[in-house]
């Protein structure tokens, strides 16, 4: 059953977030940069991490990060993170309401990266950055079978791009991968775009296509390396995707886990009933997001654990 919360946060998000978004005719330079001022008044009323959190800035081969720490997390165990925001918002720091509970649910260290945004930065830029944050991780030390990689939304597609071109480039692949509400499909193709456009409480549908131009640019959306439902989805690690069954990017997860389980690749999926894109980020408040985080953890661990073979 719904919390009372969940119906809450629904509602909140109905009257400010979709009804903000819904103004907007054309995502532009322009937009975006009202948008990236608006999340920025935003960050700065996130809650601090509790004490024990450590939050500590760092290049990973020039690609600005943070690693974030909670208190009973292995420092042999880390977990790449990839931020929502359609390639155009977002950065660790206003992920960290997120990233500390990541952190102590996997009982691993958390490395956000602030990867290049459009439309200043187009595909590939994101992609390179995730390469080359994955690639700094394996060179100061870290095992590939205690690694996994984590995102949300455009950052979930961009962890399972990341995945394919790991694998194409002969590259280890983590022990795992979790996605939250993934981005696979920037041909915006997907029936939930449209059945659920009224349904969704954040989303607007008819900017999800303009917006993934701005980070396309002339570039082929069925591109695998940007919409990683389009590719060969053999031999990935085990996947953990969450989303919920009013979202208009539905589809996007449903598909790419049918896939790749067509694909043989170990894939667990839970559904949510009616709660908003990437409702994690609301777990403060809301208890459906604390059990998600809880179960993403459980998941981590077992990756972490499990027989690894090769690992370099």
């Amino acid at each position: 059953m719904l919390s009372w919360r969940a119906r809450a946060l629904n509602l909140g998000l109905r009257l400010t977030v979709k009804r903000r978004l819904s103004r907007i005719r054309n995502p532009n330079h322009e937009a975006v940069e009202a948008s990236r001022r608006n999340l920025e008044a935003i960050t700065a009323r996130v809650p601090a991490p509790p004490s024990g959190v450590s939050i500590e800035p760092v290049e990973a081969d020039g690609i600005p990060a943070e690693w974030v720490s909670a208190p009973n997390a292995d420092p042999n165990r880390a977990l790449l993170y990839l931020h929502g925001g359609a390639y155009t918002l977002g950065s660790p720091k206003i992920y960290r309401e997120l990233t500390w509970r990541l952190s102590k649910a996997a009982r691993a260290r958390v490395l956000a990266i602030d990867y290049r945004l459009a439309p200043e930065h187009r595909f590939p830029a994101a992609l390179h950055d995730a390469i080359t944050a994955w690639r700094w991780l394996l060179s100061n030390g870290f095992e590939s079978r205690r690694l996994l990689v984590a995102g949300d939304s455009a950052g979930g597609g961009l962890t399972l791009a990341t995945l394919l071109a790991l694998r194409d480039g002969g590259h280890p692949l983590p022990a795992g991968a979790v996605c939250f509400s993934p981005w696979t499909d920037l041909s915006c193709s997907g029936e939930s775009v449209k059945r659920n456009a009224r349904r969704d409480p954040m989303l607007v549908s008819a900017l999800i296509l303009p917006t993934a131009r701005n980070y396309l640019g002339d570039a082929d959306p069925t591109n695998p390396l940007a919409s990683p439902l389009f590719g060969d989805l053999h031999n990935l690690p085990p996947l953990l995707i969450h989303v919920g069954t009013s979202e208009i990017l539905l589809s996007d997860s449903i598909r790419f886990a049918k896939k790749a389980e067509t694909a043989n690749v170990d894939v667990s999926m839970k559904v949510w009933g009616n709660l908003p894109h990437v409702f994690h980020l609301f777990a403060r408040v809301l208890p459906e997001g604390r059990q998600a985080i809880d179960e993403m953890g459980r998941f981590c661990q077992k990756r972490y654990d499990a027989h690894p073979g090769p690992t370099r």
